[in-house]
């Protein structure tokens, strides 16, 4: 190829044949995203192109370079371009746009969308709910959960966590709030035999273990010293708690 690119056009095509397919863009290499391609057609997706792709024999098919681009803009354009050309040449293409970057040229009539909704309906994968969903009533094992749990210990711990070191605006829940319908709803969903602890008491070994940890380490004694201590002390306003409210109340 000899030069230097942002991504190719590529079309794809029977290695018998001269009729194009498919046309794309992509900047990898060609027999890779052909390898995609194939991918996602054994993973069930319908389409004109993929429905063509599986009943053909992998090492049939091919994929050959068209055109260079030096930019995403002007690959989108020599996608758009290419299409248009081989349209007009009668060439059976199975593109279900116009081409260019993002899906432009499409437009989902009622009828497309209702014969979508049929095709996914049953398929595995896809979200059903209720008495619809195939796990509904049932629950896994007691080995299959203490499999699981041993399989992800320790997986988000430390600098595994995505999340590790991040905080205030670098924190990708910074600035987010729960809404209060959520709120409610967790809080409903917590109290009485709902809660895990439930009619619990923690046995006098646990309870030795927890004083222990704990000695020593200057506690509040009250809801309101410790709203002074983690409130007041420091500038901190918070809604939830009642003498925050009271405090704000007394200075208006």
């Amino acid at each position: 190829m000899g030069k230097t690119t942002d991504g190719v056009i590529y079309g794809v095509r029977l290695r018998t044949e001269y009729d194009y397919r498919y046309i794309g863009l992509t900047t990898k290499p060609t027999p890779i995203r052909l390898r995609e391609h194939f991918k996602v057609a054994r993973s069930g997706r319908k389409t004109p192109f993929y429905d063509w792709l599986r009943k053909q024999d992998h090492d049939e098919v091919i994929s050959d370079v068209l055109d260079w681009a030096d930019s995403p803009e002007n690959l989108g354009r020599a996608e758009i371009d290419w299409i248009a050309y081989l349209r007009k040449e009668g060439q059976p293409l199975l593109n279900l746009t116009e081409g260019g970057i993002g899906p432009i040229g499409l437009i989902w009539t009622p009828e497309m969308r209702e014969a979508a909704r049929i095709r996914a309906t049953g398929r595995p994968g896809v979200s059903r709910f209720g008495e619809d969903a195939p796990f509904f009533g049932r629950t896994h094992t007691p080995e299959q959960r203490a499999k699981w749990s041993a399989e992800r210990k320790g997986t988000y711990q430390g600098e595994a966590n995505p999340n590790f070191g991040k905080y205030g605006p670098d924190h990708p829940r910074f600035g987010h709030a729960m809404p209060e319908e959520s709120r409610r709803r967790l809080s409903e969903m917590r109290k009485g035999v709902g809660n895990p602890n439930f009619g619990k008491t923690a046995s006098a070994e646990t309870r030795a273990k927890m004083s222990a940890v704990r000695k020593g380490r200057p506690m509040p004694s009250s809801r309101r010293n410790a709203h002074t201590r983690h409130h007041t002390n420091k500038g901190v306003f918070k809604e939830t708690c009642q003498y925050c409210v009271e405090d704000a109340a007394q200075q208006h």
